[in-house]
């Protein structure tokens, strides 16, 4: 079994310290020493031979993580349980010890989408548990999740209601919304009509989605009139 040490070992193998240095520049707050450097591609593929070893199982009991690709590694393995109680159970372990966006903006577990119903209560407990990444990876599975055909408008509700000064969770109140706009626009746009938001979060939303190729021409030209 490969012990942490050895595992650390091949990480600093596949480092790439440009990239360390450029990738370390989207992450302000995070000790660029943690940091190895390692292209996403590289640890993906990396991490899907790993997840076939013993040592995996292993790895996911040994938090906190010294490094932010440790952590990536984690949540790649995690994502790729296909049994719902037990993928559950490791977000809900690894979540405490998530400390950047990076690792919190993982795509959700393909299980999660058969189990939406169930999935909704531990969302909701996310976002209320005030902790700044488990909070922002619970509006990050409504927008991932609930937007489309398992959307109910009282789902905006549980985003917009949040209030915090954490800038990472803000940021994806108003990418969820933005997200919402182009997806569900009806039920979307009071929120800003009736200016339900914080200044903060009503700005960035109008931005992000005037940003976006899925909102209209016209529909852009309304939002900037509700800046």
């Amino acid at each position: 079994m490969l012990s942490i040490t050895e595992l650390e070992k091949q990480l600093f193998e596949m480092q790439d310290l440009k990239y360390r240095d450029f990738h370390s520049r989207l992450m302000p707050g995070i000790d660029k020493e943690t940091i190895i450097g390692i292209r996403t591609p590289i640890l993906r593929k990396f991490t899907k031979e790993f997840a076939r070893t013993p040592g995996a199982e292993e790895f996911l009991t040994q938090l906190p993580h010294r490094y932010y690709e440790e952590n990536n590694m984690h949540m790649m393995i995690i994502t790729s349980i296909s049994d719902y109680e037990t993928c559950l159970a490791e977000i809900q372990r690894f979540l405490p010890y998530i400390n950047n966006w990076a690792t919190c903006d993982f795509p959700a577990p393909k299980c999660f989408a058969k189990h939406l119903g169930e999935l909704l209560s531990e969302i909701q407990n996310w976002i209320v548990s005030g902790e700044t990444y488990t909070v922002r990876y619970g509006i990050g599975m409504l927008m991932r999740l609930y937007l489309d055909d398992a959307f109910q408008p009282e789902y905006l509700e549980m985003a917009a209601n949040i209030t915090s000064e954490e800038y990472y969770v803000n940021m994806m109140i108003a990418w969820y919304l933005a997200t919402a706009l182009a997806k569900q626009w009806t039920a979307t746009i009071p929120y800003l009509e009736e200016r339900r938001l914080s200044e903060w979060v009503h700005r960035k939303t109008i931005q992000k989605a005037v940003e976006s190729y899925r909102i209209s021409p016209k529909q852009k030209i309304y939002l900037k009139s509700l800046r």
